[in-house]
């Protein structure tokens, strides 16, 4: 049951997200539905913050009167540690990216896993999913693997810069998926795996305006597969647009994007947003970016 709030102030803390299309998606649909809201995001890379100081921003907000906040890379894993208390879904995770300030307490969950959830069944639904490779295994990244072993992917070989996040999430993922295989592949293996893959998805920063490039050679991309991408700014990230121009059935950002802000505005005010609004008016925002 939702609280009645005058007004609600909710805040979106990350690096590089002055730009991010979260707050005005949310401001958008809480105006459609008649409510006081107010959205800001607090840039780490603005306000000269380390990733480690999430939980002072977060204390900092409580006491300035914020309803709950977004968080997003790279602080869904460290903001861990500042919270009294996390869904089952995000402990699972071991990943937040929303939280809710309820009587002075901090209570996390994670709208990111549903959020794919939802633009993979409705985007891609006929993808093939015996072999897939994702790449990251941060915050997003440990959200998105179990979204797709949650679909029925039946294996699921995961990379990342550390080596060692990567396995210890592999090892949390087998035991929660027994029926599947999950498995670490490091940089020695990662072209193999991609070649022999049904589908490839980015849970890198690599890709993003902060962060331009590709996460792997781009060469390796085959008609045959699909690919799917969590970065939305820009939303045709070279990995989506080599993907697109081989004919891939492709999966970009922005349907994940608003799937997850679609249930964190649920949590957020107890009220149900239109899912099919807060789409076309993400659509119409790129649009005018882009023009």
């Amino acid at each position: 049951m939702s609280t009645v709030h005058e007004s609600y102030l909710v805040g979106l803390i990350g690096d590089g997200i002055t730009a991010s299309m979260t707050p005005p998606m949310h401001e958008a649909e809480a105006a459609a539905q008649g409510l006081q809201y107010l959205y800001r995001p607090i840039d780490l890379a603005q306000i000269g913050r380390p990733a480690e100081d999430v939980g002072d921003l977060l204390r900092a907000g409580r006491d300035l009167g914020f309803n709950a906040f977004n968080i997003t890379h790279p602080c869904k894993q460290i903001v861990l540690d500042h919270l009294d208390e996390v869904s089952g879904r995000a402990a699972a995770l071991q990943a937040v990216n929303t939280v809710l300030v309820q009587g002075g307490r901090f209570v996390g969950h994670n709208t990111d896993q549903t959020g794919f959830s939802a633009a993979l069944a409705t985007e891609l639904p006929g993808a093939v999913k015996d072999h897939v490779v994702q790449l990251g295994t941060g915050g997003a990244g440990s959200a998105v693997a179990y979204a797709l072993l949650d679909s029925g992917v039946r294996h699921l070989a995961l990379f990342d810069i550390d080596p060692e996040r990567a396995a210890a999430r592999a090892q949390a993922l087998a035991s929660h998926f027994p029926q599947a295989q999950v498995s670490a592949v490091g940089p020695e293996g990662l072209s193999e795996a991609v070649t022999r893959a049904d589908g490839l998805v980015n849970c890198t920063p690599i890709g993003m305006h902060h962060h331009p490039g590709a996460p792997i050679d781009l060469e390796l991309i085959d008609a045959r597969q699909w690919v799917a991408d969590v970065i939305y700014l820009p939303v045709d990230t070279p990995l989506v647009r080599r993907a697109r121009s081989l004919g891939c059935p492709v999966l970009d950002g922005g349907a994940m994007a608003v799937g997850q802000a679609v249930d964190a505005f649920r949590l957020i005010t107890g009220l149900e947003a239109d899912r099919s609004r807060m789409r076309r008016h993400f659509l119409a925002m790129l649009t005018a970016q882009q023009g």
